[in-house]
């Protein structure tokens, strides 16, 4: 497909976008991200995928929504990988479980629990998915630097929504209600839908990629009885992301 004019799902050819690009699933979120570049345009739109590119210190930079899950946000990276990216910052919301992981919270993603499908197309099950060491600790710099409550570890991807939150009306209750209780032993921070498909997907590709998420709610604690507030204004988790491709363009310069 990289041979095409124009790629086939993004619609986009060299030259449309930055190496650097932010990855959140809304379209409706990119403008908003957009909007904290400098001289940003929008180079078009098609089905899930709306992109706009600008710069960030003299650098061409790109947003690019993924939609929802693993398999629309590969076609991204494969589709923008293609035409010169390579450094992708997934930001988005997430779900907490670990009971430490409030609403309104910033979780760093180090690794994802390859609780999906699509990664498995592209490497056994046996490799991890796991963050970009340099983005990652962009991403936790630019989250600490702004003050937020920052959590740096371990997630899980899953491509149902509905069989985390209603699990027991699923057929497969069994597997996933004794998974659920294995990922709350062993920590886990939070639950999303891209990370261990971008992550082993940008590996695959020679790529970088990171994530970082803004906690909408904790079943968990909802669960225990701990207070907390719903929280759906993710413009931290994109200022993180924003402020963390600056970190990881001045490093870049420096590198070479």
């Amino acid at each position: 497909m990289q041979h095409l004019e124009k790629q086939f799902h993004i619609h986009c050819v060299e030259g449309d976008v930055g190496r650097y690009v932010i990855l959140p699933g809304d379209p409706g979120r990119c403008a908003a991200i957009a909007a904290l570049f400098d001289d940003a345009k929008h180079v078009g739109q098609n089905r899930e995928y709306n992109i706009y590119t600008g710069y960030l210190l003299g650098e061409k930079v790109s947003v690019c929504s993924t939609g929802i899950g693993g398999p629309s946000a590969s076609i991204a990276m494969e589709e923008l990988h293609n035409i010169g990216a390579d450094t992708f910052i997934r930001t988005g919301t997430c779900g907490g479980i670990n009971l430490k992981v409030q609403s309104g919270d910033i979780v760093v993603a180090t690794g994802a629990i390859r609780f999906e499908h699509t990664s498995r197309e592209y490497a056994p099950l046996e490799y991890p998915a796991v963050a970009n060491l340099d983005v990652t600790l962009a991403l936790r710099d630019a989250a600490v630097a702004m003050g937020k409550t920052t959590h740096v570890g371990v997630v899980q991807c899953k491509d149902a929504f509905y069989g985390q939150h209603n699990p027991n009306k699923m057929p497969v209750s069994y597997e996933l209600l004794n998974k659920w209780e294995a990922w709350k032993k062993l920590g886990v921070l939070a639950s999303e839908m891209e990370s261990a498909a971008l992550f082993v997907v940008a590996d695959a590709l020679g790529c970088r990629c990171g994530s970082c998420f803004h906690v909408i709610w904790n079943q968990e604690r909802e669960a225990a009885g701990l207070d907390q507030k719903m929280s759906e204004d993710t413009s931290a988790s994109v200022r993180v992301s924003v402020e963390a491709l600056k970190l990881l363009i001045e490093q870049d310069r420096k590198n070479k």
